[in-house]
Order: C-alpha cells, then sequence, then structure tokens
C-alpha cells in the first residue's frame, strides 16, 4: 500500500491514501483521555460519483437457456416459488448461504400476512424461496425447510448461515444449532439485502394480496451506540481517500497475504466505478495493530457513520450492535470535515473502507474492511 503520511506535500507523486483536509487537533478514541492527533492541511481532489447500481438478476451468474425460460415464467407469476441452482456452479463449493425468514406485505386467502424464507449464497448462484402461513413459523419449520433445500437442489448442508434480523435469532440459531451449521448474526448479507429491494418491486408489490403502505413486521434495530470495549480500542486515526485501483489491489492482498479484513464482490453488486476514482474511508493505527485486528475480524464490520450530533464515529457490526468508535473535538471545522466525509461515502453510493496499520506512515495495513452502506430493506 502506498505510504500514509502525514505530510501531504508529495500526494501528487504518490497515490496514497490521501487525508481529507484536518478534522480536528484532539481526535482519538473513546478513551477518557485524549490522543494528540496531527492533520494534514490539503484540501483533497473531488471525489466522483459512482455508475448506478445494477439489478442483481443482471448482474448474477450466467444462466442457461432452459432455466432463463423457467424464471422467465417465475417473473410472470408473482406467486410462483422459485427454486434454482446455477448448472455451472459446483454444488459443494455453496458452504455459506444468506437467509430471510419474514413476513411480507401480502395477505394469504385468511386475511393473514404471508411469510416468506428466502435463501441464497453470495454469488446469488442458489437462490430459493418459499411462503408459509404465518401459523407454522418456528424452528422446525425452519429446519425442514433448509433440509428440503438442500436435498431438492443437491448442495451440502452449509457450514455457516448469514442473517440480519436480530428478531428472528432464537428460531434461526436454534434450526442452525440441530443441523450443526454456524449461524453469524451480520448485515453482511449484500446479495440478499439488493435482492429483497429487487423482489419488492418484481414480486411483491405485483402479487394479488399486496397490501400497499404496510410496514415491516420485523424492522430493524439501530440502538443507541454503546461504550466501545476495551480490545478495540485504537490510538490514531484519520479520515482517508484511496483510489479505487489501490482499493483493488488491497482487495486482491485478502487471498495473497495473512492480514485480517473483508471484501465485497462488487462486480455481482453492479457497482461500476473509475481506476482513479477516491474511496472515502477510516485509517487507523495503534501499536497492536494485530490484536486489534484479530478481534475485528469476528466481528461482521458493516459500516463506519460519521455523526456529527454527538461528534463522533459510530462502528455498525453484527446485526444491531453500534460502537462510539471515536470522538472529535465539535466547532464548526470539525464538523464540516464530518460532513464532508459523509457526503464523499453517499458520493460513492455508500461504499467505504476501514484500513488498521501499525502506524499511519506505514505502506502495510494489517487489515482492510471494504465496506457498502445499504439502507435497510422495504420489506
Amino acid at each position: 500500500m502506498a505510504t500514509l503520511s502525514l505530510n501531504n506535500t508529495s500526494r501528487t507523486r504518490n497515490p496514497a491514501l490521501h487525508h481529507h483536509k484536518p478534522i480536528s487537533k484532539t481526535c482519538s478514541f473513546t478513551r477518557p483521555t485524549k490522543i494528540s492527533f496531527n492533520f494534514s492541511t490539503k484540501t483533497p481532489p473531488k471525489l466522483h460519483h459512482f455508475g448506478p447500481i445494477k439489478s442483481v438478476s443482471e448482474s448474477s451468474v450466467s444462466v442457461p437457456k432452459e432455466a432463463e425460460a423457467e424464471r422467465d415464467d417465475f417473473e410472470d407469476d408473482p406467486t410462483q416459488e422459485l427454486s434454482y441452482l446455477d448448472e455451472e456452479t459446483d454444488p459443494e463449493s455453496i458452504t455459506e448461504w444468506e437467509l430471510d425468514f419474514c413476513s411480507r406485505p401480502i395477505l394469504d386467502i385468511r386475511g393473514k400476512k404471508l411469510w416468506e424464507l428466502v435463501v441464497c449464497d453470495n454469488s446469488l448462484s442458489l437462490q430459493y424461496t418459499k411462503y408459509f402461513p404465518n401459523n407454522v413459523i418456528n424452528s422446525i419449520t425452519l429446519k425442514d425447510a433448509i433440509v428440503t433445500i438442500c436435498d431438492d437442489l443437491g448442495v451440502p448442508i452449509p457450514e455457516k448461515i448469514r442473517f440480519f434480523r436480530s428478531q428472528m435469532q432464537t428460531i434461526i440459531t436454534k434450526a442452525c444449532k440441530e443441523l450443526g451449521i454456524k449461524q453469524i448474526p451480520s448485515k453482511r448479507c449484500l446479495s440478499l439485502l439488493l435482492w429483497l429491494e429487487e423482489r419488492y418491486e418484481t414480486v411483491y408489490m405485483r402479487h394479488p394480496g399486496f397490501q400497499k403502505g404496510s410496514k415491516p413486521l420485523l424492522a430493524l434495530d439501530n440502538p443507541f451506540p454503546m461504550e466501545l470495549p476495551e480490545n478495540l480500542f485504537g490510538e490514531r486515526w484519520a479520515f482517508v481517500q484511496l483510489p479505487f485501483s489501490a482499493v483493488r489491489e488491497e482487495i486482491s492482498s485478502l487471498e495473497t497475504k495473512f492480514f485480517f479484513g473483508a471484501s465485497l464482490d462488487l462486480d455481482l453488486l453492479g457497482i461500476e466505478i473509475d481506476d482513479e476514482t477516491l474511496i472515502p474511508g477510516l485509517a487507523v493505527a495503534t501499536s497492536r495493530a494485530q490484536p486489534l485486528a484479530a478481534w475485528m475480524n469476528g466481528l461482521e464490520v458493516c459500516s463506519i457513520e460519521a455523526d456529527t450530533a454527538r461528534a463522533s464515529l459510530i462502528l455498525s457490526v453484527g446485526i444491531s450492535t453500534r460502537y462510539v468508535y471515536a470522538t472529535y473535538k465539535k466547532e464548526p471545522e470539525t464538523t464540516n470535515e464530518a460532513e464532508a466525509w459523509e457526503a464523499a461515502k453517499k458520493a460513492s453510493g455508500g461504499l467505504h473502507f476501514l484500513a488498521i496499520q501499525e502506524d499511519l506512515d506505514s505502506d502495510d495495513c494489517v487489515g482492510f474492511w471494504l465496506l457498502l452502506d445499504l439502507p435497510p430493506p422495504p420489506v
């Protein structure tokens, strides 16, 4: 990685992690003692907007003609259930699922809300949907459905299942435990979230039982942020920007190096980005970078938000856990900079990153997480 020097005089010569203009001279993590932090003074290059995010179905893997015909029939009938496996995908390679089990804005013949199980893998090579009446929603129903998916599509019982609704954790956890599956509460179910958004428009709104204006029964949690645990403290931090070409290099490093982090399949998500586009991020430095990155690696890091009202950075992990990750002195200059960082994130379609290093002047990252802010699904 390019140098993270706080001296920005060399920025034009080195495509490094570019620091934004100064935010504060007393920025720190949320320890009682403020930690001194020196900031650059040069205004960063202009950030460019992303291209539009494509439809999930458009960006999924290629589909044989026979399967295309089946899916055309499915799209013509919103009541049709889906059971699909890409024939070019090795079934044994699908070891992690993304799962949602929730009510839909659709009434059945009894006038009760229909529930639906939606399952996919992160590449959408596996896609499965099934409707259920509201009086059979329990862990036994879910366990049997998981087994049925495996039997019907010839895929193994998954090693892991990610889900994003805290209200369903008890049912999902019990079903997974009985099948020996590791359940992972996580909002990093991006393929699933985008698919649900698409299904709302292409399936649910066209269903004869659709109830316009119906609010989600199980809305996503957004709790008040908690104090950061001691093991997650850093020492110094900075708002930074990285050309997308360098972001891709860091993503590649996740597979070739032994450092911590998580990537996103931007091709699948349909995000088209110019190599020179600057992606906003947060660089965190600490002498204990290795253990910090290791702890972060088990948290299912979701996103980082600059909360200007509280003059703090909010770290979201898992399903509904939010931490006050860092603080800064609230004044007009710092508020403007935090707002600029949030605006840059919005301009990039929600894409941003977290980098953990031993020193902000280091050439290397110990951990790198590519993050994407998505609005909650409409169901």
